[in-house]
């Protein structure tokens, strides 16, 4: 008797921990990924179908699409507009308060198309050839579509959360911040305050159809603008003139061309360089190595070979210069009074300001040339960096390397995304992205471009690597 009653009390102990850990124990994958596979692309090519061209947005297309997805699945949304048709939408998913939350961010509008230049209609979302065709199927949103999947999942899987799990799809990303992350950090930061935010700004390469590396943004670039204005007195073209403003201008715009900030690495481009030295092939990781060299000689000697081989990564080691816009005169037989050239600056992030505008000043040397910053839209972003020493950066590591078998290289971006406002916010801001081949974008499939297009395999993986992301930086321990 007392032999059957402990074997009865076993069994239903035995019970009671399988049951207990069944409750507890939170799956790998989501229950079905070639349901959700199914289920992400229809929500990927609704979401495409959309025009969100900017100018001029209509980015309120993209949030009622969400919402009534996030309302039929039992989540509420909030949406914030400083114009009524280029709303931002926020849907939050709570967890037990332990850890601050995350945000999972990324924005509806895109940049305008030229229909006659599209095989496929630019707002199509074809699918040919194993691609889906259309505009913002990089950029970004297929970043929209895998941080819905991730909050729709979490939601049916009521999976425990140690923090809440924000989305924020946002507006007027491509040029005009002040209706988007502008407006959502000035007037509701506190909707989507949090520690870690996943967003744009990395991407997994492919080479040959192979993975190489995946790089995660941790730190930008800031942009600005400079207005380079040459004056003189106006007069007949047939008497030339040595205080001509178009001469003057010209030898300004060239002297800062050649003029070269000075190099230098901080801790995201010394870890870069770092790693890509050990995925990239013998010739090239020879450089990647120099520019951590202590030797001025063996650095610059990298530098150049970049500046002439590989411009991508000469760009990320010092403050960059590049004249973009020249405007003056308005007939043949007229020297102009004025004549005025715009430079696009890409700012290291720990630049000093009007250091660099004074730098600029003694390259010119010319009293006849101005030097001025101009105005840029959304600008100036502070600087801000983003750990590499957090549970979420290991967290973006540990799932490059299960889906991508690939190492994860922290990058600065040399473009510029809305983490910049976060990051200024103390926000540790991630960038990444999906799987594209490096020898789509000079064919013309990349981002911006006629052709822009996202390989649907890719596109599945992409979530599957998102939801691995977010549910080891989120879940209850």
């Amino acid at each position: 008797m007392i032999r059957s009653s402990f074997r009865g009390a076993l069994l239903w102990a035995t019970i009671l921990v399988v049951c207990s850990s069944a409750t507890t124990a939170l799956p790998q994958n989501p229950q079905d990924w070639g349901r959700l596979d199914g289920e992400t692309l229809q929500h990927f090519q609704a979401l495409v179908r959309l025009d969100t061209q900017n100018p001029p947005g209509n980015e309120t297309r993209a949030v009622d699409y969400l919402q009534q997805v996030f309302e039929k699945e039992g989540i509420q949304v909030q949406r914030f507009a400083l114009e009524p048709a280029r709303a931002n939408l926020v849907a939050r998913l709570k967890g037990n308060g332990k850890k601050r939350p995350i945000l999972l961010m990324a924005h509806t509008d895109v940049v305008t198309v030229e229909p006659s230049k599209w095989t496929f209609p630019p707002f199509g979302a074809v699918r040919d050839g194993g691609y889906i065709y259309g505009r913002g199927t990089l950029d970004t949103k297929q970043n929209v579509t895998a941080a819905l999947m991730v909050m729709l999942t979490l939601k049916r899987l009521n999976v425990p959360l140690d923090r809440d799990v924000i989305f924020l799809a946002e507006a007027g990303e491509e040029g005009t911040t002040r209706v988007g992350i502008d407006y959502m950090v000035g007037e509701h930061f506190n909707d989507i305050s949090s520690e870690f935010c996943l967003n744009e700004g990395g991407g997994v390469v492919r080479e040959g159809g192979k993975v190489v590396y995946a790089t995660i943004g941790t730190l930008e670039k800031v942009p600005r603008a400079v207005e380079l204005t040459a004056r003189g007195p106006s007069g007949h073209a047939s008497v030339p003139l040595k205080t001509n403003p178009v001469a003057h201008l010209a030898r300004a715009v060239a002297a800062v061309t050649d003029w070269e900030a000075p190099v230098r690495l901080n801790e995201t481009t010394r870890e870069y360089f770092r790693r890509m030295a050990l995925v990239a092939p013998a010739k090239d990781a020879k450089y990647f190595r120099d520019v951590l060299s202590n030797d001025p000689k063996v650095v610059n000697a990298a530098v150049e070979y970049f500046e002439n081989d590989a411009p991508r990564f000469a760009a990320i080691l010092r403050t960059s210069v590049s004249p973009t816009i020249v405007q003056g005169g308005n007939r043949v037989n007229v020297i102009p009074s004025e004549a005025k050239a715009t430079l696009d600056i890409r700012m290291l992030p720990d630049e000093d300001v009007s250091e660099l505008l004074d730098a600029l000043r003694r390259v010119v040397n010319d009293p006849a040339v101005s030097v001025d910053f101009a105005k840029r839209d959304g600008l100036p972003r502070p600087p801000g960096g983003t750990r590499l020493d957090t549970d979420a950066f290991r967290a973006i590591e540990a799932s490059v390397k299960k889906h991508y078998d690939a190492v994860a290289v922290p990058s600065m971006g040399t473009g510029a995304t809305d983490s910049a406002q976060l990051r200024a916010k103390g926000v540790h801001c991630y960038g990444i992205g999906p799987a594209t081949d490096t020898e789509d974008g000079p064919k013309g499939f990349g981002a911006h471009s006629d052709q822009e297009r996202i390989l649907e395999s890719e596109l599945y993986r992409f979530v599957h690597f998102y939801w691995d992301v977010v549910t080891d930086i989120a879940r209850a321990k």
